[in-house]
């Protein structure tokens, strides 16, 4: 790959990897070892967590299993401190419960992390703002007249229902937001390279040039 063009972005929009059952055995030994380093790598990069775990010996994308991925990026300050990319376990029925199940995974992360902070002696006061582009998941978490009986929510399961409890005790505040400053998007779909660029910066990652 020396010999190979410099790329703007980790990953090609719209880029769909299935598995090629008649393709040629080969020792992925290599291979493997090229991905964990990546892997180890996303670390102190989280802008190429996605195209990591996509080639990675477990992540096969949604194309074959049709498996949604969910990610989230944890802010403290100016920088993110906290990153996530993981295919989901389970096939979801609907946009909404994908984000329903995206979004208590986030919960938990935030729950463990208020838990740290307070044994740092930094207890946050108030509860931590969590910025959502489904409008769906935040209206299902605020309003428990909202019956999960209807058409795009009845397959939700119970267990992620908590998101409730925890909106309501002050733990988690749900604020809308809009789709392109998610920056959640930059670890868990391909971007175009203008939307690349400007949530990397958002995320605080950047270059240090040192001169000699």
């Amino acid at each position: 790959m020396k010999g190979c063009n410099f790329v703007g972005t980790p990953t090609e929009v719209g880029l769909k990897l299935v598995r090629d059952l008649e393709g040629r055995k080969i020792d992925n030994r290599l291979y493997k070892q090229i991905v964990g380093s990546l892997m180890y790598l996303t670390a102190t990069k989280p802008d190429i967590m996605y195209a990591a775990s996509l080639i990675s010996s477990d992540y096969t994308g949604d194309f074959d299993d049709r498996k949604s991925t969910s990610g989230y990026v944890f802010m403290f300050g100016s920088g993110a401190v906290s990153w996530f990319s993981k295919k989901q376990a389970i096939v979801t029925l609907s946009t909404t419960e994908v984000e329903f199940v995206a979004a208590t995974t986030y919960a938990c992360q935030a729950i463990w992390l208020r838990k740290i902070l307070e044994e740092q002696y930094f207890k946050q006061e108030g509860a931590t703002a969590v910025y959502w582009d489904n409008s769906s998941t935040i209206k299902l978490s605020k309003n428990p007249a909202i019956k999960l009986s209807n058409g795009r929510s009845k397959h939700i399961d119970v267990k992620f229902h908590f998101l409730r409890d925890l909106t309501r005790d002050g733990i988690i505040d749900f604020i809308h937001c809009k789709s392109e400053d998610q920056f959640a998007d930059i670890i868990t779909k391909p971007l175009k390279l203008s939307t690349f660029q400007k949530l990397r910066q958002l995320i605080g990652v950047c270059s240090l040039n040192k001169s000699y």
